[in-house]
């Protein structure tokens, strides 16, 4: 029964204090914009920062993820330089047709594998071109790796990758600059000098983090069309190898390095004259890079959250002056510390939070503005929103203890005699 008794005159102290905390902002509007301004600006700056961060690095884990975890990208270069010299990279052949032959002759963790290439090139259609558009040739299961849509018209089937028939297959992006909008499907344009029969048209992706991952500005052609006019030996081809369902990419990993090793007949002794990439091997390095950024953003947005703090605190302290008489005459009546304390306590978290609100809707404001006038996707998460009013009312705590502290403390006699 006394806890219940406690409990009603401990809520009945809240919401007087609050009543009093709000009646103070109410009638000082200036000081309450002041106070108000900056933790908004702090707010602003911290959150905006974490916002694009996250933004940031949501997109770029996104389009790692459509390179595919469970991917092996055999290649001539490391995409981590280890501890051999750089000629011994210099030096090592790139992959072939028959690397890929071997691969799927012999690999038993391999569900899918295909060569991709990617070169630049002139595109034209009558008076329109793309003077250096990129062209990525494939070969047949390409589409059982990577994933995309079509808008318009058809995929290649197997024996127009193999046989290496002049036809495309265009990005959303190339295929307006060259058609202006109209119908590609059936039209004839030229790649390389060579007539090219278009036969697809990708749905849009929107632009990648990682730089050419997205297949909006690129025209995808058979691997054996791409022989007629690329010298194989002296571009670089990339080997893209599916693990099976269930099989870890290290198991695959360790079974394509000793197919390639014996194929390539390499000694025992020897290092490994080709690379074998994948996708951690980024994500390792975009989770080192992203911790250091964070961490600077706490940096910069923590002093921006400082000044607002002290701003508050000023201010609190100012109020507590103001208020003084009225502090004596609440305590000669037979208000408790904690009262007055609570009083100006919830004064100052109250004035945080109402600041650090308002610097979250120019956040919302600002990442809208932003996701509709531009291709990069940005958007205040419902956790920086949290994080946002949380670090709002621990500055309004640490800011108003002080002046709350010294008004509860003071001795009614004096604060009645005080003048203001």
């Amino acid at each position: 029964m006394k806890q219940i008794k406690s409990m009603v005159i401990l809520m009945k102290v809240m919401r007087e204090s609050m009543n009093f905390a709000y009646q103070s902002i109410r009638v000082n509007k200036m000081r309450t914009f002041l106070s108000l301004f900056g933790i908004t600006i702090g707010i602003f700056a911290i959150i905006s920062v974490f916002t694009i961060l996250d933004s940031l690095e949501k997109n770029v884990r996104d389009s790692l993820e459509s390179l595919g975890d469970n991917v092996v990208y055999v290649q001539k270069w490391p995409w981590s330089m280890g501890m051999l010299p750089w000629w011994k990279y210099v030096n090592r052949p790139q992959p072939s047709v028959d690397d890929l032959t071997e691969i799927r002759l012999h690999s038993q963790f391999a569900k899918s594998s295909a060569i991709m290439l990617s070169f630049r090139s002139m595109v034209k259609y009558r008076k329109n071109s793309a003077p250096s558009s990129q062209i990525l040739s494939i070969s047949d299961q390409y589409e059982d790796i990577r994933s995309f849509e079509l808008s318009e018209g058809r995929y290649f089937s197997p024996f127009e990758l193999t046989s290496g028939r002049h036809l495309a297959v265009l990005g959303s992006e190339l295929a307006n600059e060259l058609f202006l909008g109209s119908n590609a499907v059936g039209e004839t344009l030229k790649i390389g000098g060579y007539n090219v029969e278009v036969i697809g048209v990708l749905k849009k992706e929107g632009k990648s983090a990682i730089g050419d991952d997205s297949h909006d500005d690129l025209a995808i052609i058979p691997i054996g069309f791409a022989r007629s006019f690329v010298d194989m030996r002296r571009v670089g081809l990339t080997i893209m190898v599916k693990a099976m369902d269930g099989v870890p990419t290290d198991e695959l990993i360790d079974e394509l390095r000793g197919v390639l090793r014996t194929f390539r007949r390499i000694k025992p002794l020897e290092d490994d004259n080709f690379a074998l990439n994948q996708v951690s091997l980024l994500k390792q390095g975009i989770d080192n890079i992203f911790v250091m950024i964070n961490l600077a953003g706490w940096i910069i947005g923590g002093f921006s959250i400082l000044v607002g703090g002290f701003g508050i605190a000023n201010i609190m302290f100012v109020s507590v002056k103001e208020r003084t008489n009225i502090i004596g005459i609440q305590k000669a009546l037979g208000a408790k510390n904690s009262f007055i304390l609570l009083q100006f306590l919830y004064e100052s978290v109250l004035l945080s939070i109402t600041g650090g609100a308002i610097g979250l809707f120019f956040i919302f404001v600002g990442t809208t503005l932003v996701s509709n006038l531009s291709d990069f996707s940005i958007s205040l998460t419902f956790d920086n929103i949290l994080l946002g009013l949380m670090v709002s009312g621990i500055i309004g705590i640490i800011s108003g203890y002080a002046p709350a502290r010294k008004a509860s403390r003071l001795s009614p006699v004096e604060a009645i005699n005080t003048k203001s």
